[in-house]
């Protein structure tokens, strides 16, 4: 029997995936209500819809009881590992169930440790929780670490068919995890190490975080410039190697881009004491983003002669990413709050969110109601912002609707790319 502990957007879509496979798994969480609703067949994750989860009732059991680990032959750990105040690392998730693992375990168990952290992580961190309860990594356990790829909204690639990387403490580790993740996993990566398999995670983000970055300051002298970016990335995108194309947009969003790389430059900082600067470039860059988009606003509404104050503006799409209900990190927020300081009028329509937080982290909730009538909304504002390409704003709705579109897909001579 294998246990998943932790059933968000990573957790569910795996133990769903075992579950197909012919595997029994437990899906273990502390939230009641995800539990309850997982165990009626409604699913709280995009991907999985709720005739899936329903038909997987029979081979995946979720609970809250944390004794499933005692006759757990694998057990992955897919807890989140969000940045505390201070930008370093906030192990509490991971810290929690180390500990509640280490009180539980029997022997010959495979552990592995899915979350996203810095190298180092798993032997210096994890490892000596487990080994508490006196079983020793190596002789009666297994531990390894294995990085989540999941891609929410992703139609393509799902667990199955997305190489999944693995490192393990020791040889025997390795091989353990190798074995179990081959069989529900079309292909399997082992990397030499714990270390090389944390890192792996971290190199793969920081990549699409500092390309990100480059089109972003890229975007912002082109405009000034009066050069189409768009056009200009279109055009070096049928090169045919040595290119990969990246996009501009309002911020960066999801867990991620913005949360990942702080972890290696952290790491960095904290055991080298030398900066990781292209980090902290990228950082600085893709943060001031949504200041910037914010600037921009303003300046449409100064060419009409309005100001900020008192003028409506809609915002298209809150969600990080597009098609999904997924709202973390998402750049809609820090630009929510810098409109609404500058006084707006501040709405929204998001065809998959109803009520929207438009706070920062750290400040009283600021609960907005979505528009309901996409037209009705469009007509009413003094500036209307695309944040998000949703599909539904894709299929004709805004078509010559004057808009400031972040995302670059509409075409018109109503619409002003950023």
């Amino acid at each position: 029997m294998d246990v998943v502990v932790g059933l968000g957007y990573v957790g569910l879509p795996l133990a769903i995936e075992m579950a197909r496979a012919g595997r029994r798994v437990v899906g273990l969480d502390r939230d009641e209500a995800v539990v309850a609703a997982l165990a009626a067949g409604r699913s709280h994750v995009d991907d999985i819809d709720d005739a899936t989860v329903a038909g997987q009732l029979a081979r995946f059991t979720p609970t809250t009881d944390p004794g499933c680990i005692a006759e757990a032959d694998t057990v992955v750990v897919c807890v989140p590992t969000p940045l505390n105040r201070d930008g370093a690392p906030d192990l509490t998730a991971v810290e929690a169930v180390g500990r509640m693992l280490g009180q539980r375990l029997t022997g010959d168990t495979l552990v592995v440790l899915e979350s996203t952290t810095y190298p180092g992580t798993t032997e210096e961190f994890f490892q000596p929780l487990l080994e508490a309860g006196g079983l020793r990594v190596g002789a009666e356990l297994n531990l390894a670490f294995s990085p989540e790829r999941v891609d929410p909204g992703n139609a393509v690639y799902g667990i199955r068919n997305t190489p999944k990387v693995v490192g393990g403490v020791t040889a025997r580790c390795r091989e353990r995890a190798t074995a179990f993740y081959g069989s529900f996993i079309d292909t399997v990566v082992p990397a030499r190490g714990t270390r090389e398999a944390e890192m792996a995670k971290l190199l793969e983000n920081t990549y699409r975080h500092i390309n990100i970055a480059l089109v972003n300051e890229m975007a912002r002298f082109s405009h000034e410039l009066g050069i189409d970016l768009w056009n200009v990335i279109e055009c070096a995108r049928t090169k045919p190697f040595g290119f990969q194309a990246f996009y501009p947009g309002p911020g960066v969003g999801g867990h991620c881009i913005p949360i990942d790389p702080n972890y290696l430059s952290h790491t960095v900082q904290a055991r080298l004491h030398y900066p990781f600067r292209f980090v902290e470039l990228a950082q600085e860059v893709n943060a001031g983003m949504p200041a910037y988009v914010a600037r921009r606003i303003q300046d449409r509404l100064n060419d009409r002669g309005k100001a900020v104050r008192g003028s409506t503006v809609l915002l298209l799409g809150v969600t990080y990413k597009a098609d999904i209900a997924d709202e973390r990190e998402s750049p809609a927020v820090p630009l929510a709050a810098k409109l609404l300081a500058l006084g707006a009028d501040l709405r929204f329509h998001d065809p998959h969110v109803a009520v929207w937080n438009a706070a920062e982290h750290g400040e009283p909730e600021n609960p907005l109601k979505a528009e309901p009538d996409l037209r009705q909304a469009v007509e009413q504002a003094d500036v209307v912002v695309l944040l998000q390409a949703h599909r539904e704003y894709l299929a004709g709705a805004l078509a010559g609707v004057p808009v400031f579109d972040t995302r670059g897909v509409l075409v018109g001579e109503t619409v002003e790319r950023l």
